[in-house]
């Protein structure tokens, strides 16, 4: 490397340009300046893919080697979604608590399986999802590091893991009565059917919402043994209604790549009318969610937090940057608060009863 040091040094006397000189700097055989071509390209250097798991600092990094590609797999890293899926389950259970006079036991026990079963079938429906998308994802700069895009596990291995995941899930179903059962595994078409509507529609994320949602159906029957259909399908509009919102907002931040491979999706249907659609739809879940209060007979504290999810979703939609990946994936979370807060009223409403 000495012919290397004596090269800048009078490189550097002859020039005021150091990057021009390092273009004619006589380099050793290995000796890669990488940066060079960064500076050309406009990026910075990266991790290369055998390194991905090394750079993503995260809780993951604990655990064993050989078990974090599952862990990202089921996207336990990210429990954002997990939420969004159980939220529906906890407003119907609650709800249909309220309308029972159900004791305290009920509604936490219903909660406690739910959320196990939100928890691991949400894991499922990523593993069933990267299995239809692995190669799509590897053509999205967002994607291109999932374990199954990426190479850290086959699909034969991921197969063997949602057989794990879906033995799982039916454990946690079959804890509740024969009509939740069947009802339960009514959803699953609906579940294996989505990723591939992105091909084909542009409305995935409609059928998103169908999927997501069906635990509005579903914690009602658990909790009663029949479903009152009037407030439970006005709850699974609104859950719908609010899926389009947020996983449209979450839609854009793949929406360059998506054009670019074909991948269809609301976020690019409704292009820079957006706001203006997303702000219908925010408006149709919370008429629903009233309806739904209505006709549960609800009180005050259901109607403050609906009250307060309205707030939050016209901050979201207020501030999101739809050409801001960081702004969108802002804005997708912050919906799942829209949510939360709608659960908080159906609980205040319950705990009401025994005030």
């Amino acid at each position: 490397m000495l012919h290397l040091d004596v090269g800048l040094r009078s490189c550097f006397k002859r020039s005021h340009r150091p990057y021009t000189c390092f273009l004619s700097i006589r380099r050793h055989k290995n000796f890669r300046p990488r940066f060079i071509a960064a500076r050309h390209s406009g990026t910075t250097p990266g991790p290369s893919n055998g390194d991905s798991l090394k750079a993503a600092k995260t809780w993951i990094d604990i655990l064993p080697a050989q078990t974090r590609p599952y862990a990202l797999l089921a996207r336990i890293d990210k429990p954002i979604g997990t939420m969004l899926l159980f939220y529906p389950c906890a407003w119907s259970i609650t709800m249909a608590s309220c309308a029972l006079s159900a004791p305290p036991l009920v509604p936490a026990t219903f909660i406690g399986l739910f959320g196990a079963g939100a928890f691991v079938m949400r894991g499922a429906g990523c593993t069933i999802n990267d299995l239809w998308d692995r190669r799509l994802d590897r053509a999205v700069d967002r994607t291109k590091d999932r374990p199954l895009a990426r190479g850290d596990i086959n699909p034969p291995q991921a197969f063997a893991f949602l057989g794990g995941q879906l033995s799982a899930g039916l454990m946690v179903l079959l804890q509740l009565n024969w009509y939740s059962i069947f009802l339960g595994a009514a959803s699953l078409p609906i579940v294996a059917i989505y990723p591939f509507m992105k091909r084909i529609t542009y409305w995935p994320q409609l059928v998103l919402g169908l999927a997501f949602n069906w635990g509005a159906l579903l914690g009602w029957s658990a909790v009663a043994g029949t479903v009152n259909w009037p407030v439970c399908l006005s709850l699974y509009a609104s859950g719908v209604c609010w899926t389009l919102v947020y996983d449209s907002i979450y839609a854009h931040q793949d929406k360059t790549d998506d054009v670019n491979i074909d991948i269809r999706s609301t976020a690019i249907l409704f292009g820079e009318r957006t706001r203006l659609i997303l702000s219908l739809l925010s408006a149709s879940s919370l008429s629903f969610f009233t309806m739904a209060g209505y006709l549960n007979s609800s009180g005050v504290p259901y109607y403050m937090g609906v009250s307060v999810a309205a707030v939050q979703l016209a901050h979201v939609l207020y501030r999101t940057d739809f050409h801001s990946r960081a702004s969108c994936w802002q804005g997708f979370t912050g919906c799942g608060w829209a949510g939360f807060w709608v659960w908080m009223g159906t609980l205040g409403d319950y705990i009401s009863l025994f005030i």
